[in-house]
């Protein structure tokens, strides 16, 4: 492994809280996602793991794994990387074809990668991996909880299907 990769997957490991510096302990959990937005979602990291592609206005998930300290503290983050396809439905040529190879060449020249650190909210013994939720303007939130998006008591109370505004907040 690179000297550099080495420090970089440290430095996450730092950020996300899941360093071993104490004798508490560690449970693995799933990766899930909830897209909120019209773009696709190609992939999804959290802590260099993972994760799921998900549709507009879509979810998925059961991707291993990311690891929780079993004691949540202040302070506890996880890095989120993310690609988007802002034209998921775009009509390319037959595959296989020199056109489609040309089109998707385009296509795929319009991704969109992002990168964000985001508190992790407090948990308690009751955890089901981490879900992450993809909100217009490029925003992220993430939950530990696991009960069902929609239901009562979830945190998350966006709808499923949100416009991106004319502008976004700088």
């Amino acid at each position: 492994m690179s000297g550099l990769r080495f420090v970089f997957l440290m430095f996450i490991f730092f950020v996300s809280g899941c360093s071993h510096a104490s004798d508490d302990g560690y449970t693995s959990g799933d990766i899930g996602g909830v897209n909120h937005t019209s773009s696709a979602i190609n992939y999804v990291k959290v802590n260099g793991y993972g994760g799921p592609n998900i549709s507009p206005f879509g979810d998925g998930g059961g991707y291993c794994c990311v690891q929780l300290p079993d004691k949540w503290k202040p302070g506890l983050k996880a890095h989120i990387e993310w690609e988007t396809d802002p034209e998921p439905y775009a009509h390319l040529p037959p595959l296989g074809t020199d056109e489609y190879r040309k089109a998707y060449a385009l296509h795929k020249a319009k991704y969109q990668q992002h990168s964000t650190i985001v508190d992790i909210p407090q948990y308690g013994k009751e955890r089901c991996g981490l879900t992450v939720y993809f909100l217009p303007c490029n925003q992220v939130k993430v939950t530990t909880v696991c009960s069902g998006y929609g239901t009562p008591n979830y945190l998350i109370k966006e709808p499923l299907k949100m416009k991106e505004p004319a502008s976004c907040p700088a």
